[in-house]
């Protein structure tokens, strides 16, 4: 079973400007599936294997005479020692393009060894798992009952394609991460602590992060939560939010907010294990708001577009869920799991005398329905499973 990638088209096309490219993104978001797919006459070594990541990180210049080019070079994050000599190898016949297709689920160390070395040769995008709209077009419903099998599921493709059970899924899935990829990262001394992390900072998707309420509760020091954090974030598996404030001369709040990029994950962290109990959860909203901030992440870099994504909070009490700048103006988001339509002149009510009607390009309210419809004051309806149809210019 093959679920088409939205990424793909950019993938091709990045690999007609770049020498190389890198494809990161977060363990089993099917990175390799996706090259292997799009490029099946292609050699391919993987850097998992021990063998090849010593071979590659002492006699890298030796390793890479052994296969043919193009090359796909699969989780790099082993031997990044590899890229200086992908470069050299590049410099030979630099107007070639699509001479390496790599791929890295650790981008944190990657990148200085990719600015180092790749600078001006190499182009970077990001895979997350599957999206809605992924998910629409290959199963072709698009109804509420099908976003809340795709929140509860989550879009990780073996989850899809295996018909696992996602308790399954993810008990693997952590104790992977956990015992392989953050031990290798970091000296973890207790592992029991991360775990109460990862499950702690589930319960504050869609709200803002205080490291140090988390670090207080834990009981280890607001340092190592940050360590933590940013192996997170790096790794695709969390997305930082940091407020908008350009030009708006208000008491705003600084602190970002936290979101898991997959809601499957983020609902095995809260012990969420039915759709029923996703529905009856107190924190519903949250991982609604969490969901559209996953669509709206990969409709962009799906795209290549660089993100450019924020919120909107003061003293006060204003508040808009995500704020996106574009051409001199901004997308106001509000997401809500349900609401009523009667009420609509009240949503950004609170806002009118904080940010001009004039720098307001639309306001958008995403609910669970997905329905779209467009009202006055640049209002408009939408649901998730087509972001192009409230963030693509009028």
């Amino acid at each position: 079973m093959w679920i088409e990638r939205e990424i793909s088209k950019t993938l091709k096309t990045l690999a007609q400007k770049r020498p190389a490219i890198l494809l990161t993104g977060c363990r089993q978001s099917g990175k390799t599936s996706l090259l292997k797919h799009e490029f099946p006459e292609l050699p391919y070594v993987t850097l998992d294997v021990p063998l090849y990541a010593e071979e590659a990180a002492i006699a890298g210049d030796i390793f890479l005479k052994k296969f043919k080019r193009p090359l796909i070079i699969d989780e790099i994050q082993y031997a990044p020692e590899l890229l200086r000599h992908i470069k050299v190898e590049i410099d030979k016949n630099r107007q070639t393009n699509g001479q390496f297709f790599i791929t890295g689920s650790q981008k944190f160390s990657l990148m200085e060894g990719v600015s180092e070395s790749l600078a001006g040769r190499i182009g970077i995008i990001t895979l997350h798992t599957l999206s809605l709209k992924e998910i629409k077009e290959f199963y072709g419903e698009s109804s509420r009952e099908h976003l809340i099998w795709y929140i509860f599921l989550g879009g990780y493709p073996e989850l899809h394609a295996a018909e696992l059970k996602p308790h399954e899924f993810f008990d693997d899935y952590i104790a992977t991460y956990l015992e392989r990829d953050v031990r290798q990262m970091i000296n973890i001394k207790n592992i029991h602590f991360f775990n109460t992390f990862l499950r702690l900072l589930a319960l504050r998707s869609g709200q803002l992060l205080s490291l140090q309420s988390l670090a207080s509760q834990i009981g280890v020091s607001g340092h190592t939560v940050k360590s933590w954090l940013s192996i997170l974030e790096i790794s695709n598996i969390v997305y930082l939010l940091h407020p908008y404030y350009e030009n708006i001369g208000k008491r705003l709040v600084k602190t970002p907010k936290i979101y898991f990029l997959d809601t499957g994950l983020l609902l095995y962290l809260l012990g969420i294990r039915s759709q029923d109990e996703l529905l009856d959860s107190p924190l519903l909203g949250n991982i609604f708001e969490t969901v559209c901030l996953g669509q709206i992440v990969r409709y962009y870099e799906n795209k290549g577009i660089r993100l450019d994504l924020y919120f909107y909070r003061d003293a006060y009490g204003h508040e808009v869920d995500f704020v996106i700048p574009t051409g001199g103006k901004l997308i106001l988001i509000e997401s809500k799991w349900l609401y009523p339509l009667d009420k609509r002149k009240e949503l950004f009510s609170s806002i009118k005398n904080v940010i001009p009607e004039n720098k307001i390009q639309k306001k958008v309210l995403l609910t669970s329905h997905n329905e779209q419809a467009t009202f006055e004051n640049n209002l408009c309806l939408a649901g998730c499973f087509e972001p192009a149809i409230f963030l693509e210019s009028d």
